[in-house]
């Protein structure tokens, strides 16, 4: 082999190596705007928190009616490999009877144990646990927001 052809190969295998490494992190769901989290405060209207938030990426169908914002962040090294999931949280606002915001909570995943950001709580059972757990099961298996 002459040398030039030998440059082309190593230029070419280390292309091809490089085109492996992507190092890429992506985000999915309902990327939250901070700004527009702190506007929403007890008492507003669904409708106000539908001009200011968006649609929600799911709302509960038992007790309360409840909006939840999920989003997740995924890390991927190479190409082939399946992205792991770094982050993933899940901003819930929950409204009265009357539909006005009763409260909101940012709920990620912290030590793995669910966990409300915003009152520094972990919830405790009931429909809700139950719920919140179903949703941040995708971490490690079944991914909805695919």
């Amino acid at each position: 082999m002459t040398m030039l052809t030998r440059l082309i190969t190593v230029i070419f295998l280390a292309g091809l190596t490089a085109a492996c490494f992507q190092g890429e992190e992506l985000q999915r769901g309902h990327i939250i705007d901070e700004a527009a989290l702190e506007q929403v405060q007890p008492g507003m209207s669904a409708e106000q928190v539908l001009e200011t938030m968006g649609t929600p990426s799911t709302v509960s169908t038992v007790g309360n009616q409840s909006w939840y914002y999920v989003s997740q962040t995924t890390s991927q090294q190479f190409a082939f490999q399946k992205p792991e999931v770094i982050d993933q949280r899940v901003t819930a606002i929950y409204f009265t009877p009357n539909l006005r915001v009763e409260r909101v909570a940012d709920y990620g995943l912290e030590d793995g144990k669910i966990f409300d950001f915003i009152s520094r709580t972990t919830p405790t059972g009931g429909e809700e646990q139950s719920f919140l757990g179903n949703l941040f099961r995708g971490v490690v298996g079944f991914n909805p927001l695919r």
